[in-house]
Parts: structure tokens; sequence; C-alpha cells
């Protein structure tokens, strides 16, 4: 819980009650490696906090392939923007992982309690997307081999956490092609 809280604290303020009332409405709960969070064609009814290991966005295209589309470490929320859609993709534990997780529900009841959380939460939103769109925009342009170094730098903690499919998947490239990049680049 403190991690959390330090986390929003970053966006913002709040006092000792503010804080009594998230931990009040938090649950911490563990997922174990390769089970899912949510799940496709279900609704996504929980916002989650990374407090230990990795989640993955996944889905399968039309071919039946499973693609990692992002990647997501300690210290970030897990949410479903769009509250009442149905969710279209897979998150799912990459690793052993420990979550903080809220009903929508205590989060709309803390949205509706704590002035000025929605605000915080934009803020993070704002954060989030931005860090997203850095992470993922360079490597869409460049060849397999720059796309694994330029992983290796924006996610330096991953590469030896997560199966090597899950990282070939999410740079477009096979694990074969991925094991040749790495025994290329040693």
């Amino acid at each position: 819980m403190e991690a959390f809280v330090e986390y929003i604290l970053q966006f913002g303020n709040l006092n000792k009650q503010q804080i009594e009332l998230l931990t009040k409405k938090a649950t911490e709960s563990e997922l174990h490696k390769d089970e899912y969070f949510a799940e496709a064609g279900k609704a996504f009814k929980q916002v989650a906090f990374v407090i230990e290991g990795v989640l993955r966005l996944c889905y399968y295209n039309n071919k039946g392939e499973e693609i990692t589309r992002y990647f997501i470490d300690e210290n970030h929320l897990v949410f479903n923007p769009h509250n009442d859609e149905i969710f279209t993709e897979y998150i799912q534990a990459a690793t052993d992982c420990r979550l903080l997780v809220f009903s929508n529900q205590d989060w709309k009841d803390i949205s509706n309690t704590i002035v000025g959380w929605d605000a915080i939460i934009q803020k993070l939103v704002t954060k989030t997307l931005t860090e997203k769109l850095q992470r993922r925009s360079p490597l869409v342009e460049q060849d397999a081999t720059t796309r694994y170094l330029m992983f290796m730098e924006k996610f330096p903690t991953l590469v030896n956490r997560v199966p090597l499919a899950y990282i070939a998947s999410y740079l477009g490239v096979t694990p074969s092609s991925l094991s040749r990049i790495r025994k290329n680049i040693r």
C-alpha cells in the first residue's frame, strides 16, 4: 500500500483520512505466472496497481497468433479506460505478481469522496500515455536488432524477467529471430 500512496502523491496531495480511505478500499491480490487478470470478451471491472511483477497486455490476431502489445511493471496502474465496454484484450501475468486491487465501484467511491482525485488520476493517465508512446512509437520504424536494443534501453528490467517469446511478440519477430539477434549483439 505504501508504494501505491507514494505513487499517487507524485500527482497530487492527500491527507491522512484520504489515505486511510484508499487503504480501506484496496485488496492485495496475487497472480501467478500465466494467470489472467482480465480476459477478452468479459467485463473488466477492476483497477489494479502492480506492487511486484510484470503483466502483459496481449491479443490474438486473425491468424490466431498471440501478440504482446505492452508490458506493465511495478508502480503502474492497470485499468479499463472504457469502463462500460467489454474488454477486447487479455492481461496476463508474465511473472508472479502482487497487485493492489480496487473494484470499479470502490474506485468511483474514492473519486466521489476525495476532492481533486479525478485531477490526480488525469495527471497519472497523461504521464502513463506519454510513457507508452515514448516506449512504443520509435520501435515501429526500426529494424529488428535496433528494436531489441531500444527495448533493452526502455525496459531494462524486463529482459531477464519475462519469457523471450513475449518479447519477440512485442517486437514483431519470431523467437528464433530474437535468439539470433541476442547472440549477435553479445
